[in-house]
């Protein structure tokens, strides 16, 4: 071969379109021509012939909009597997390209009339299913076939995978050379050809003081976007009064599951103790939907994903007495096909003092009633024994006795229910005792009137302390004393 036909150098800029021998060949024929982008292409040929044909050999590009692009990206597999046989959500995701959707932005001033689409259109499915993210792509690819036989579809190869996103990243695959070495192509033929080529960024540096302009001007648009979102948020937060702790939770009722029956809700309330109190609006209960429940692995699970949020003020009043916290009660219950209620399961939960994200199972009970009839009765009418006063599942609010005893009372255990809480705390305690915050206990302590807590903390310190100090002691005593003791005594 002659020495220009082994190796060939180009430079290619972002959707700059070189043509291919089959390209030239093929947009010269107008019949070939249907669309408007052939019909341009069918220009631009002619006119690089009229100018001395194609400057390039090898090397060609398919650019954004060339029918290549589109079936490039339709037969790609997910797999390196040679047999890999396409998914039903492959194929049905096929036909859809990300970078031709143009969605509108919906505003937020409307309303969605319905929460649930019964019959999607295709349209419907394609603007919704697919992440919106415009993509435009970019091929270098190259003719590696026999000297003198140009043009032929099966000899083309990808070299170069360029992809720029909305968010302005681009994606190079394969990536630079550099001190990697050369990328290697070998042709499966009788002669087994191995062609090398390197990739380089042959882009302009940025010079030092356009680096520093731009850098500027990403400061002042990130100090603007800073300045706007304080002017949103503002900086006067209200602070609870001293001596006065607020806690927010933001919680969830994930699921429930291990019950008997399915279709489950959950019923809900929180007990605010003495010297909580809470805003007028604030919602203290609630009730989920009606979820059918999954087999997962050994247990029937309903997943909730019940959202609700609470909002309360604790204010201190004694100093000598332990705030009780608050309570949350709940109860699981089922719907069978005649809008029969069933009780499946009654728990309680006491609200983390610490602040955080806690993820927490309760396991629930129901009261059982004596011999079968009762369960006859629960499982063909729906009765079934309830509490009249749920605050019975932990303490009575009634109950002004010593003791409390539940002797009798025939209950059986049941599932659990998951919650996710989320608890934030805001006191002004926490910002007076900064320094002296990984000193303290609890939530309790920084609010300053728990000495009686605070003491018995002490008193278990020193108790180990000395414990300490009584086993270090022992053991650096010698051995041949501790016998002679021991055998004296």
């Amino acid at each position: 071969r002659p020495p220009e036909d082994e190796e060939e150098e180009v430079e290619v800029g972002w959707q700059e379109k070189l043509f291919s021998q089959f390209e030239v060949d093929l947009y010269l024929n107008e019949s070939a021509c249907q669309t408007p982008l052939d019909w341009q292409y069918h220009e631009e040929i002619r006119k690089l012939e009229k100018a001395g044909g194609r400057k390039n050999c090898r090397i060609f590009t398919y650019t954004d909009h060339d029918r290549f692009t589109n079936l490039e990206e339709l037969c790609q597999k997910v797999t390196d597997l040679d047999h890999e046989v396409p998914s039903y959500l492959v194929e049905r995701m096929a036909n859809v390209r990300r970078r031709r959707q143009d969605r509108r932005p919906v505003e937020a001033s409307s309303l969605k009339s319905k929460i649930i689409t019964w019959e999607p259109s295709e349209e419907f499915i394609k603007n919704n299913h697919v992440i919106n993210t415009p993509v435009q792509t970019m091929y270098i690819m190259g003719d590696l076939g026999p000297y003198g036989k140009l043009g032929h579809r099966e000899y083309e190869n990808v070299l170069c995978t360029i992809k720029v996103d909305g968010n302005g990243v681009i994606t190079v695959k394969p990536d630079f050379t550099g001190t990697k070495g050369a990328y290697r192509i070998e042709l499966d033929g009788e002669k087994r050809e191995v062609w090398e080529y390197t990739i380089e960024n042959a882009s302009a540096q940025v010079k030092p003081e356009e680096e520093e302009r731009e850098q500027r001007v990403f400061r002042e648009l990130y100090g603007r976007h800073r300045d706007y979102l304080s002017g949103l948020v503002g900086s006067d937060f209200e602070m609870p009064l001293p001596g006065t702790l607020r806690l927010l939770v933001n919680g969830e009722i994930v699921s429930a599951q291990g019950y008997e029956y399915d279709n489950l809700y959950v019923h809900f309330f929180l007990e605010l103790p003495n010297q909580w109190s809470s805003s007028p609006f604030q919602q203290l209960s609630g009730v989920t939907q009606t979820c059918a429940t999954k087999t997962v692995g050994w247990d029937n699970v309903a997943y909730f994903c019940y959202p609700f949020t609470v909002d309360m003020f604790y204010t201190q009043e004694d100093e000598d007495s332990l705030p009780q916290w608050p309570v949350l009660y709940f109860e699981v219950l089922s719907l069978d096909f005649w809008q029969r209620y069933r009780v499946e399961g009654y728990g309680s939960l006491v609200l983390p003092t610490c602040p955080g994200v806690h993820m927490l199972t309760i396991p629930t009970w129901r009261p059982v009633g004596l011999g079968t009839v009762a369960e006859m009765r629960r499982f063909f009418i729906g009765g079934s024994p309830e509490l009249e006063d749920l605050t019975y599942i932990r303490i009575p609010s009634t109950f002004k006795g010593k003791r409390l005893s539940r002797f009798g009372f025939r209950t059986e255990s049941t599932g659990s229910v998951t919650f996710r809480l989320c608890c934030l705390q805001q006191s002004k305690a926490f910002l007076e005792n900064t320094a002296l915050r990984q000193r303290m206990q609890s939530v309790l302590d920084r609010l300053g009137g728990f000495s009686q807590q605070s003491s018995v903390y002490n008193v278990l310190e020193a108790f180990q302390r000395a414990r300490r100090r009584m086993q270090e002691a022992r053991e650096s005593l010698p051995q041949d004393l501790i016998s002679t003791s021991a055998s004296t005594l």
